[in-house]
């Protein structure tokens, strides 16, 4: 298949995962009307969720490595299928959250193992080109759910937002086991291979909790937005929900951004990734002013979002590609992206309560102060990376 096709059946299968993913979380604000439940007892079960899908990167790099990646990223799909069924019938919060962790954890047999598989197909150029495309796919899969979810809970109610994420995840998962190739046939090219960097370093420490505080801002924002729009602007939640499609838009933006700047102006990640959190702080800044205006407010959460989206790309996509000729390469990717989702599990779980007991000025400023930290983080380690 040319690399063209796998590009397009890897960004699918990428999109179809934040499908059966995120689904929870852009109709989050619809269950708390629904369901009379509040938002910390319902943002338990995206919290645990982003706890195993994150201890499930660290298994799922360790297994990428050495069991069949095509295998791992197929039973990853149909586990979250199932797990998307499940949900609509759930009687409690807690079951929920059950059920979702469960999610979590096969979700995480994602990314690793796709990673691994394209470090041994693709040339370093067309590897970086491919994360690219992948990454949109995310952003795609985001989209979609923003957009389809008021349409389904018009016609129906949350519930089938679920049972359509489940019946995408089915025909992904056919379509994958169909074209995708097995890992193994390496086309490298040894006067442009990178040089193995050594993974046991005190800049990988300050990497790592650079990409915890871009996971709390990246998934913490992107969950709460519609309930901060709803709630600051009055807006019914089936439409705050579309403001979220913002966000996934100018994603895409950032991460070809992200990709420019690191292929053709700056080959640092260290500095990439600290000019992603420097526009993000400004972002956050502007909304610490209050503008009470949605349009604006929505336009800075979709800057600060997409600044981490590039700030995600550069150190999950990028970083792992020069441990390639270790052969770690699958537990490489899977280490630094569990960290994304200890900053999300913290991040989710804490702006509910954070929000329910000091309000969203609070919450704001946090997103400030986290964006500013992640900033000088990257910027004292350029010399050292």
């Amino acid at each position: 298949m040319k690399s063209s096709k796998l590009i397009l059946l890897f960004s699918l299968t990428y999109m179809v995962s934040y499908l059966t993913r995120i689904n929870y979380g852009a109709v989050i604000a619809e269950m708390v009307t629904a369901t009379g439940l509040g938002k910390s007892a319902l943002s338990l079960a995206v919290t645990g969720s982003f706890v195993t899908y994150g201890i499930g990167q660290i298994v799922s790099g360790i297994f990428g490595d050495r069991f069949s990646p095509k295998k791992l990223v197929l039973y990853g799909l149909f586990v979250s299928v199932f797990m998307n069924f499940l949900i609509p019938i759930c009687q409690n919060n807690y079951q929920m959250m059950a059920v979702w962790m469960v999610n979590g954890f096969a979700q995480a047999f994602m990314w690793p193992p796709m990673v691994r598989i394209l470090t041994e197909i693709f040339d370093t150029g067309t590897y970086n080109r491919a994360c690219v495309r992948i990454s949109w796919g995310s952003s795609a899969g985001t989209i979609l759910i923003y957009i389809i979810s008021p349409v389904i809970i018009s016609l129906t109610s949350w519930k089938g937002v679920f049972v359509f994420s489940g019946i995408c995840g089915i025909i992904m998962a056919l379509l994958w086991n169909r074209f995708c190739p097995e890992a193994g046939n390496k086309k490298t090219d040894a006067s442009k291979e990178r040089p193995t960097k050594s993974f046991m370093s005190p800049v990988i420490v300050f990497i790592m909790l650079a990409i915890v505080l871009q996971g709390m801002l990246r998934d913490g924002v992107t969950t709460w937005t519609p309930s901060f729009i709803a709630e600051s602007f009055g807006i019914i939640n089936s439409v705050s929900i579309l403001s979220g499609v913002a966000l996934p838009v100018f994603s895409i933006f950032c991460f070809h951004a992200a990709a420019k700047l690191y292929s053709n102006k700056i080959q640092n990640p260290l500095t990439c990734s600290g000019i992603f959190f420097l526009i993000g702080t400004v972002a956050a800044g502007i909304l610490l002013l209050g503008i009470r205006s949605a349009a604006v407010s929505v336009t800075m959460l979709a800057l600060l979002t997409g600044c981490m989206h590039g700030v995600n790309f550069i150190l999950i996509s990028m970083i792992p590609h020069f441990y390639r000729k270790s052969g770690n390469v699958a537990t490489v990717s899977g280490i630094l992206n569990s960290c994304t989702y200890i900053g999300s599990a913290v991040s989710t779980y804490g702006i509910a309560v954070l929000t329910e007991k000091a309000g969203w000025n609070a919450t704001l400023l946090t997103w400030g102060m986290i964006a500013l930290a992640g900033t000088v983080i990257c910027f004292l380690c350029i010399n050292a990376w």
